[in-house]
């Protein structure tokens, strides 16, 4: 989970973890964080994040807000980002949470060997002949096969190297795994207002759209698809004539969004 770590003069005041979808900053008591400095506006900034990404936006603040010494208006936040208001500074943390992709893929790929497959090993073993050490051998060479079949029906390719003693065992070929198709890339096109016809690529991990104060969603793109989420104002957006909940609602090709009363189709370009 991302947190804020509030400063001023190099000392640190409190740590802030981002845990709601929209963080509030501002000299007023209503904000998520108050600063009660008058270089602070009443209702300073928001920090919107969704599932695993923040962004700042300046609410139109009188003295503005910097983010690594430069004045933004929306900054989509990484690690270690420094917003500055005034003299009191909060450092953008994202903790890594999530299990490692490497680690995941050796999880779902590890094997077991039932003490079925073991026994007719063991039987098999048997009925080559021999004792002692030839038969040992042999019990070690009839179960390396037996755990190259079950590689080979759970769709894996790796399989335990056999002893330096023993005769090499038929290669077992590996199925080929297909690649993953890419995420196709999303676009809206505008159907109504001033700039109907228009078309915006949504090649970025955030868009937002709408009007501030009125209302205001992001769109963002992930590895799952594209998903839309409320950020400002009394109504949601709609999808499809009906408003959208609280959490991200994901979006579908030629979906009809509206959002400050801006209608819009949603698409995947081929």
């Amino acid at each position: 989970m991302a947190k804020l770590i509030l400063s001023m003069d190099g000392l640190v005041l409190k740590e802030i973890p981002l845990s709601k979808e929209r963080t509030t900053i501002g000299r007023k008591a209503h904000n998520d964080i108050q600063i009660d400095n008058l270089a602070v506006s009443g209702e300073h900034a928001v920090i919107v994040t969704i599932l695993n990404d923040s962004f700042m936006e300046d609410l139109g603040s009188t003295n503005g807000t910097l983010v690594n010494g430069n004045p933004v208006k929306k900054h989509f936040l990484q690690n270690n980002d420094v917003i500055e208001l005034g003299k009191y500074k909060l450092k953008f943390i994202q903790e890594a949470g999530a299990q490692p992709a490497a680690a995941a893929a050796d999880f779902e790929k590890t094997m077991v060997l039932r003490p079925s497959a073991m026994k007719a090993a063991a039987e098999q073993a048997r009925a080559m002949g021999g004792g002692g050490a030839q038969a040992a051998q042999a019990a070690r060479q009839a179960a390396l096969q037996a755990v190259g079949t079950a590689a080979q029906a759970a769709g894996t390719s790796e399989k335990p190297a056999a002893p330096a003693a023993a005769p090499a065992a038929a290669p077992v070929a590996a199925p080929a795994v297909p690649p993953k198709p890419a995420q196709p890339l999303g676009a809206i096109q505008l159907l109504s207002g001033g700039n109907a016809g228009k078309e915006l690529e949504l090649s970025k991990p955030l868009t937002t759209l709408g009007k501030p104060g009125v209302q205001v969603a992001v769109l963002t793109r992930r590895p799952q698809g594209y998903f839309i989420t409320h950020v400002e104002g009394t109504h949601r957006p709609t999808v499809n004539g009906q408003a959208i909940g609280t959490s991200p609602h994901a979006l579908k090709d030629h979906d009809l969004v509206e959002i400050a009363g801006i209608k819009m189709e949603f698409f995947f370009k081929s």
